[in-house]
């Protein structure tokens, strides 16, 4: 894979011919926590992957021994002498940083080894398959200092786990450990390796026709809001891909 070349420092986007797309967290030294800095960085580089029409799949990752930490909240909320509203215009944009990514239309692939705490947590989630490491750790952790989940946190994993197990974790701030994670469906599957796991299956997922691939997504995510809403938009998708020359090859082909 070739790097980005772009002015970032604290992540970092490689790139592969076969349109397999590789975002780091890289900030080791502070378990790739998001700064105000690094949010930017962020939003910048899923604008970036929006527009880049070789993209087929995006891998997340984190560079050292965690995935991602959490937001800096002391850099990111101020102190206690500010007031809500602008509290709440702050947390908004660090939001941004890992909803923009969900937003992706490609699918996306977390590769989780070492923590994923709060918003960390969120980035995590915010990608569409999970894959984890033995020393991942999925942490829900905002009530332990008195903090209401945010960024999605209740949405993901009520998502996820139903209700009444997101209500029990929020409540716990819960830590999780990989092989945790897999058994209640918060992960897909526990690899050794996550990264190389996740490479291997961004991949396969690349191979597929990219608008194929968009629409499955798009429908899968329609799925939450119930059978018409799905219904609705495989009809158009599957009319859409049955103009493909490939379809018809394969049903007319030579059969017997």
């Amino acid at each position: 894979m070739r790097p980005d070349m772009s002015e970032w420092q604290l992540i970092r986007l490689d790139r592969s011919e076969d349109g397999v797309r590789v975002l780091t967290l890289d900030d080791p030294d502070r378990h790739n926590a998001i700064s105000v800095a690094m949010r930017d960085e962020l939003v910048d580089c899923a604008a970036g992957l929006r527009a880049d029409r070789e993209a087929r799949v995006l891998v997340v990752t984190g560079a050292g021994r965690s995935f991602c930490s959490g937001a800096d909240l002391v850099e990111v909320l101020g102190g206690p002498e500010r007031d809500v509203v602008a509290m709440r215009d702050s947390l908004r944009d660090v939001y941004a940083s890992f909803l923009e990514l969900r937003a992706l239309p490609i699918p996306t692939i977390a590769a989780v080894q070492g923590h994923a705490i709060g918003a960390g947590l969120n980035v995590a989630m915010s990608c569409d398959i999970r894959l984890a490491g033995p020393g991942a750790s999925f942490g829900a952790t905002f009530t332990r200092i008195g903090l209401h989940p945010g960024g999605g946190c209740t949405y993901f994993l009520t998502s996820a786990l139903g209700p009444q197990r997101a209500l029990s974790i929020l409540l716990d701030g819960a830590t999780l450990t990989g092989a945790e994670a897999v058994r209640i469906g918060l992960a897909l599957s526990l690899h050794d390796d996550p990264l190389a796991e996740a490479l291997s299956m961004a991949r396969r997922f690349a191979a597929v026709p990219r608008e194929l691939a968009r629409d499955i997504k798009a429908t899968v995510r329609l799925a939450e809001k119930g059978l018409d809403a799905s219904l609705g938009y495989e009809t158009w998708a599957q009319a859409a891909t049955a103009t493909q020359p490939r379809i018809w090859e394969t049903l007319r082909g030579p059969r017997g």
